[in-house]
C-alpha cells in the first residue's frame, strides 16, 4: 500500500529530542544518528549493506549521544534519517547536500533530484532538525547563560586502504574556548591518540556548527570518534564515560558560557 505524502510526513518524525535540564549548560547534537529512510523513498536504490556503512550514518554516534544526555542530564537533538536522503550537516546550497555518489556507492534515488525535490527534502527533513536546534538554544539562553554545544560524530578506522590512527579527533574552526579543554582532557587519558582537525577540517560554511554556534557566538566542540571503538554498547558507554567529565568541566568555564564571536575561516 502506498501512503499519501501527508500520511508519510505525519508518520516520519525527522528528529529525535531528548529532554534535559537547561542548567546542565550543554546541548548535545547528533547530525548523523540514523540510517533510516522514509517509506515513500524505499531504499533509494541502494543495497541494504550500504546503509550499514558510514555513508548511511555515523556508526555509534547516537548511542554515545544518548548516554551522554543521560549522564549529564542535558538536552539532545538527533536526526532520524540517513544522510543519503539529505545531509543535515550541510548548508542548503551545498552541492553535497544530496549525494548521487557516496564513497563509491551510486545512489539511484538521488540521480534525478531536481530543484523541487531538493526543496521538498529540505523543508520536510533538513529544516525541522535545524529549527529544533534553534528553538532549544533560544529556550536555554532565555533560561540562563548560553550553553556549550557539543556535536557527536564518528569516522571510519580505514579510508581508501589507509588506517587512521586516532581514537578521537576534534574538528573546529576559530573558536578555541571549548576545543582546547576538550583536546587537553582527551590527551590526558592514557593511551589515546587524539587528532586536531583530523581527518577533516572543521571550517565548513553553513554546516551545523557554523549555523548554530559560530554565527551566534556560542562556544562549541565537534567530536569525531573512531567507529570501531563505539560500534557496540560497551564501547559507546566507555566513550560517554571518557567524555562526561571533560564536558562537565567545559560547561563550568565562564569563558564558555558567554557570547563571543569569531570570524570563520570559511568566510575568507
Amino acid at each position: 500500500m502506498t501512503d499519501s505524502a501527508a500520511e508519510v510526513e505525519e508518520a516520519f518524525q525527522p528528529f529525535e529530542y531528548v529532554h534535559g535540564d537547561y542548567a546542565s549548560g550543554i546541548l548535545l547534537l547528533c547530525d548523523h544518528a540514523s540510517n533510516a529512510v522514509p517509506r515513500e523513498y524505499g531504499d533509494l536504490g541502494v543495497p541494504p549493506e550500504q546503509f550499514q556503512r558510514h555513508i548511511g550514518y555515523d556508526i555509534g554516534a547516537r548511542a554515545v549521544t544518548l548516554e551522554l544526555a543521560r549522564r549529564l542530564g542535558a538536552p539532545a537533538c538527533l536526526t532520524t534519517y540517513s544522510r543519503l536522503l539529505i545531509d543535515p550537516n550541510r548548508g542548503d546550497d551545498d552541492p553535497t547536500l544530496i549525494m548521487r555518489l557516496s564513497d563509491g556507492a551510486v545512489v539511484p534515488g538521488n540521480a534525478k533530484v531536481g530543484r523541487s525535490e531538493r526543496a521538498n527534502r529540505i523543508e520536510r527533513f533538513h529544516k525541522p532538525y535545524h529549527d529544533l536546534i534553534d528553538r532549544t538554544l533560544d529556550a536555554m539562553m532565555a533560561d540562563g547563560p548560553p550553553p556549550v554545544v557539543a556535536s557527536i560524530h564518528s569516522f571510519t578506522p580505514v579510508w581508501r586502504g589507509v588506517p587512521r590512527p586516532w581514537h578521537a579527533t576534534v574538528l573546529w574552526d576559530c573558536d578555541p574556548r571549548a576545543v582546547r579543554p576538550m583536546l587537553d582532557g582527551l590527551r590526558a587519558q592514557e593511551g589515546l591518540i587524539v587528532g586536531d582537525n583530523e581527518p577533516y577540517d572543521g571550517a565548513l560554511k553553513n554546516d551545523t556548527m557554523y549555523r548554530h554556534a559560530m554565527r551566534r557566538g556560542i562556544a562549541h566542540v565537534l567530536l569525531e570518534l573512531r567507529q570501531d571503538l563505539i560500534a557496540d554498547a560497551a564501547g559507546s558507554t566507555e566513550w560517554a564515560g571518557r567524555l562526561e567529565p571533560i564536558l562537565r568541566d567545559i560547561a563550568q568555564r565562564p569563558e564558555c558560557r558567554r557570547i563571543e564571536k569569531y570570524k570563520s575561516r570559511s568566510d575568507t
